[in-house]
């Protein structure tokens, strides 16, 4: 059965209309005569929004019973068995309620989309993954519902929903996305206009990405090497010279002229020209300059270097190619084009930008290319001369006749097979030194134009101008080799230090790996399979006998067989490459890759290991000190109550009232003491056990938070509490958010001066309820706000008999498991302000958070 397709409708904030978006598609596709069901929406109470699905067939959702509350969730099972062409399933990042088959509804999707029904469905861009953490900068709220980003990507079709600032904010000021009483919270803290702009700007940089991949897959399915400037692309060819840096500011000024464009950097090494004067000093330092202007370096070989370079520019789908000007002197630009003009003779749709720097035509050229090694242009050019050279010299000889001496011409035809050979190589030059002496003989040694040669000493010139002839091709084709096979090493060694620099620098995740080892070999596509189960020996062509660990390019390679090259890194990987045949010398380098893959797969997996094993790390760690706290900690209150038991058991002092009354307190005190320290030890192991208890419900803050300051017994008086009347209801644990606000409020009362009351306020924020326990004591250093979380921790104070160290850890324990949060802030003026945030329930009238999609 094929897999159902996935259509998503993404928004940069709450309100912009993806609820909206998707109805009115599902409206359009019953038009058509498709099968559309509603399987869940949440209108929010938006009047507009709840219009669309009049009349639309809508699945029932599922009731869920948790403690007593009743939650109604998707019902996946209904949906598949209905059997929809497309099911509407609005907030794919919501959290299920517990109980439920899938803990997010995105699973439920994915079930769905396996039995093949297609989904439309909706999601806010604070909600994935990946820029979560960019959006508690931007907007200081952390989102506890997120959805893989790959999900999201994976959709055939997503779809931007985009609405200014100003117009969202007028909306907002409409009535048209939160209750009246929520609207002035919400423009003055998450929709305030510099959040909107910046969240917009993810949103559309990301859906920038899924278009761009989308695009690069299309060009590599249909085989399209002509580059689309749907996007600038500025590459920026570096020599090694010390003219770089020049390059790459002049290329960061193209890019920059163009919001997103993207700088990249290549280095083309030659593999059979040698490393030239391409000093590694100059590379180290041109590649930190790339990277610190937002740009990326790469390296790629090839024999043609402007080839090369337009084949990397294609293969990025480049839009322009800054290059340098010529350092060759005028008598080098004579004798052949370059770089530079060839690759403006080549570059096709890629515009190319020639850029003067002090080294132009400087004739700082690279003397060790134009002879590192025997091209196939210099062998033409070779036997060119060989065809033309010789007989114009015999003619011109046979013209001058007796002017010049038989030892002469000799001499002028060994110049000029010694010039074949430094052209074109040891067998043009053998020709040249055969066909020479057999001229010579013919036409200038007696008897003439016979091949029969009277004198001995004529003889022996022959033959020594053969045997000469021959020894300085061979010389010089065997010079010509060795050079070859040195700029060979010097390229493999600048790939390799490429790649060391590479790994050395944290990059040695799979996946840039294999994209430089593609990038460096021009290659479709690099990927790293693993045999699955034991070796066979006719399992190389069988595709089910491995799986892809990772790939980078193009169609990847199921199994050896279809690869190109492959390299066995061990008896169960192999990496096999396809988009073209490399030689056996680059099998060195690509070993290189392969065994780096192979580290680099190692150590994924060993952080995998580590990440499953710091959980029970941390376990042993909480034991640890549990131990040490019940051998310390608790032994004080205990000696108490012993010692005031014991004091009243004794029959050899008669105790007054008063005295006995005072023991009485003293162990009452101390047991209280030692049932809050036992009752806090316990729920920080529940904590770490993951076995907690919650029941939590919609509950009042203004009935929590007094019943929380009467707790306190003596501290109470310093504490002064202010409610509004006006406040949603908040999701939580009654006796557990009990806890955390008298935690925080003794600890702020202990270190607030005496004539300063500490103050206990709340407000709405969104979709969540902040509740602030404000003191005026000495605050605590940014740098060490998240310490006094930490269990058996007290910051600045070593007094053993007020606690373990739990309070703070605790709080922040049980907050979290209550689906809140707990930071600290500094006050205004100076003090500690510790901010409780809280969930509403998501009602039509409280669920303010909960976009409008």
């Amino acid at each position: 059965m094929p897999r159902g397709r996935l259509r998503v409708y993404l928004g940069a904030a709450p309100g912009v209309g993806k609820t909206f978006a998707m109805l009115s598609e599902g409206r359009r596709g019953v038009e058509r005569g498709r099968d559309v069901v509603i399987g869940l929406v949440e209108t929010h109470g938006r009047t507009r929004t709840a219009g669309l699905s009049d009349g639309m067939e809508l699945v029932p959702r599922k009731t869920l019973a948790h403690r007593g509350e009743i939650f109604t969730e998707l019902d996946t099972e209904a949906v598949i068995a209905r059997r929809p062409e497309v099911a509407l399933i609005d907030e794919l990042a919501h959290t299920n309620a517990p109980g439920s088959k899938n803990a997010k509804r995105w699973q439920d999707v994915e079930e769905i989309l396996d039995a093949g029904i297609d989904v439309v469905s909706t999601v806010n861009i604070q909600h994935l993954e990946s820029v979560g953490d960019v959006v508690r900068q931007i907007t200081g709220v952390a989102q506890h519902e997120t959805v893989p980003d790959e999900v999201v990507r994976r959709a055939e079709q997503v779809e931007l929903v985009d609405m200014t600032p100003q117009a969202l904010r007028r909306r907002l000021a409409h009535g048209n996305v939160y209750a009246p009483q929520e609207i002035d919270a919400a423009l003055s803290n998450y929709f305030r206009e510099g959040n909107l702009t910046a969240l917009r700007e993810l949103a559309l940089l990301w859906v920038a990405g899924k278009v761009d991949e989308q695009l690069e897959r299309y060009r590599v399915e249909h085989g399209i090497a002509a580059p689309w400037g749907a996007r600038e692309r500025v590459v920026v060819a570096l020599t090694g010279g010390p003219e770089g840096e020049t390059l790459i500011r002049r290329a960061a000024r193209i890019a920059g002229r163009t919001k997103g464009a993207d700088l990249l950097a290549v280095h083309v090494t030659r593999a059979g020209g040698g490393l030239a004067d391409a000093g590694p000093a100059h590379l180290a330092r041109q590649r930190t300059l790339v990277e610190a202007l937002g740009g990326s370096y790469h390296q790629v070989v090839g024999d043609d270097v402007a080839r090369a370079l337009l084949d990397f520019a294609r293969g990025v789908n480049a839009t322009q190619l800054v290059l340098g000007a010529s350092r060759r002197g005028r008598l080098a630009r004579l004798r052949s084009r370059g770089v530079g003009v060839e690759t403006i003779a080549l570059s096709g749709s890629i515009d190319v930008h020639m850029v003067t720097h002090e080294q132009t035509a400087t004739g700082r050229r690279r003397p060790s290319r134009s002879r590192a090694g025997i091209s196939r242009t210099r062998r033409i050019a070779g036997w060119c001369l060989t065809a033309l050279g010789l007989p114009a010299l015999a003619a011109a000889l046979v013209w001058l006749g007796g002017a010049v001496s038989l030892s002469s011409r000799i001499l002028l035809f060994l110049l000029l097979v010694v010039g074949v050979a430094l052209l074109g190589g040891r067998w043009p030059a053998i020709t040249a030194a055969v066909g020479g002496s057999a001229l010579l003989n013919w036409f200038f040694t007696p008897p003439l134009h016979t091949l029969f040669v009277a004198d001995a000493d004529n003889l022996l010139a022959l033959i020594v101008f053969v045997l000469v002839a021959v020894t300085v091709s061979t010389i010089v084709d065997l010079a010509a080799r060795r050079t070859e096979e040195a700029a060979r090493a010097g390229a493999e060694a600048e790939v390799l230090s490429t790649l060391a620099g590479h790994v050395l620098r944290g990059q040695a995740a799979l996946a840039s790996l294999l994209a430089r080892l593609r990038e460096t070999f021009a290659l479709t596509s690099v990927t790293l399979l693993e045999r699955v189960g034991e070796p066979g020996l006719e399992d190389r062509g069988d595709p089910g006998a491995w799986r892809i660990l990772a790939t980078s390019g193009g169609p990847p390679c199921t199994h050896p067989a279809t690869a190109d090259t492959d390299v066995a890194i061990d008896a169960s990987l192999v990496l096999a490459v396809r988009g073209r045949l490399l030689k056996a010398s680059d099998r060195r380098v690509l070993e290189a890759f392969a065994t780096e893959a192979a580290v680099a797969l190692r150590q994924e997996r060993l952080q995998q290991e580590a990440a499953r094993a710091r959980p029970l790390a941390e376990a042993d760690k909480m034991r640890t000190a549990l131990l040490a706290a019940v051998s310390h900690d608790l032994r004080t209150p205990l000696a108490s109550a012993k010692a005031a038991v014991d004091s009243l058991r004794s029959t050899e002092i008669d105790w007054s009232d008063d005295d006995r009354a005072e023991l009485l307190a003293t162990a009452a005190e101390s047991l209280a003491m030692l049932d809050r320290l036992v009752a806090n030890l316990l729920d920080m192991s529940r904590l770490q056990a993951g076995v907690l208890g919650l029941a939590a419900h919609p509950v009042a803050l203004e009935e929590i938070v007094p019943h929380s300051i009467d707790t306190l017994g003596p501290l109470r008086e310093r504490v002064e509490g202010d409610i509004p009347l006006d406040l949603p209801e908040i999701v939580a644990d009654p006796a557990l958010l009990e806890r955390v606000l008298v935690n925080l409020m003794s600890n702020a009362a202990r270190h607030s001066p005496p004539d300063h009351k500490v103050l206990v306020t709340a407000s709405r924020y969104g979709d969540r309820v902040e509740i602030r326990v404000i003191d005026r004591g000495p605050g605590i250093p940014p740098a060490a706000r998240e310490q006094v979380f930490l269990p058996f921790q007290r910051l600045g104070d070593r007094d053993t008999h007020t606690g373990v160290g739990l309070g703070l850890a605790l709080a922040r324990g049980l907050t979290e498991a209550m689906g809140g949060t707990l930071v600290p802030d500094e006050t205004p003026g100076g003090g500690l302000t510790m901010i409780v945030s809280m969930p509403v329930p998501p009602t039509a009238e409280h669920a303010s958070a909960k976009e409008d999609a």
